[in-house]
C-alpha cells in the first residue's frame, strides 16, 4: 500500500514490486527492480528515503528517514540505500546511508547516522550503534556491532554484483506479481 505524508507520494520504479500488505509512505523512491516483501513499513516523514536500483527489502522490515538533531535544526534527513542491496526480515534501519553490494542480516538494527560502506555485511542480529562508519569490505557483527575483519571471499557471494545481469530481479518479479493469496 502507498500513501501520501506532508503532501509527499511514494515514486516506485515501473519495473519494482512493492507487495500489497508493504507501507510505504511519504518521501520515498524506490529505484528500478527492486522488491518490497510483505509486512515492511518504510516511511518518508522526517525525511526522504532513497532505494536503488535491484534491492530487495525482505518481510517485515522498518526504514526510516530522520535523525532527532536534524528534527531539532528543521532538517529533513536521508536515508540511502545503494544497489543489489538485500536487508533481511526483521530489520530496522534508521542509518544514513547503505553502500552498494551489502546484506543487512535478519533481526539487525542499524540505528540513526550509521554510514554503512560497499560490499558489507551486517550480521543477523547486529546492534549497529549510533553513528558507527563501516568501511567498504568489512564484515560487522554483535551487540553493539564491531567490524570483524575483512569480508571473506565465501560471504562474498551475498554482496556479489551480477555486473549488468537483472535477469535474476525480472524473473523474480514476474513470479511475486504472478503469485496469489490462496484461502
Amino acid at each position: 500500500m502507498l500513501g501520501s505524508f506532508d503532501g509527499k507520494i511514494p515514486r516506485v520504479g515501473k519495473s519494482s514490486f512493492v507487495h500489497p500488505y508493504a507501507y510505504v509512505r511519504g518521501d520515498v523512491e524506490i529505484g528500478e527492480l527492486s522488491i518490497i516483501w510483505p509486512g515492511t513499513s518504510i516511511t518518508g516523514d522526517m525525511g526522504a528515503v532513497k532505494i536503488s536500483r535491484c534491492a530487495i527489502i525482505e518481510d517485515n522490515c522498518v526504514l526510516h528517514a530522520g535523525a532527532c538533531e536534524d528534527w531539532e535544526r528543521n532538517q529533513r534527513s536521508l536515508l540511502e540505500i545503494g544497489e543489489n542491496v538485500t536487508i533481511g526480515h526483521g530489520a530496522v534501519v534508521h542509518a544514513r546511508s547503505i553502500g552498494n553490494r551489502v546484506m543487512v542480516g535478519m533481526n539487525s538494527t542499524i540505528l540513526e547516522n550509521v554510514e554503512i560502506g560497499d560490499n558489507c555485511i551486517i550480521a543477523a542480529g547486529a546492534l549497529v550503534p549510533e553513528g558507527m562508519k563501516v568501511p567498504d569490505g568489512s564484515m560487522v557483527a554483535g551487540v553493539p556491532a564491531k567490524v570483524k575483519g575483512k569480508l571473506k571471499e565465501e560471504h562474498a557471494v551475498w554482496v556479489r554484483e551480477y555486473e549488468g545481469n537483472d535477469s535474476y530481479y525480472i524473473d523474480y518479479i514476474r513470479k511475486w506479481k504472478e503469485s496469489k493469496t490462496i484461502g
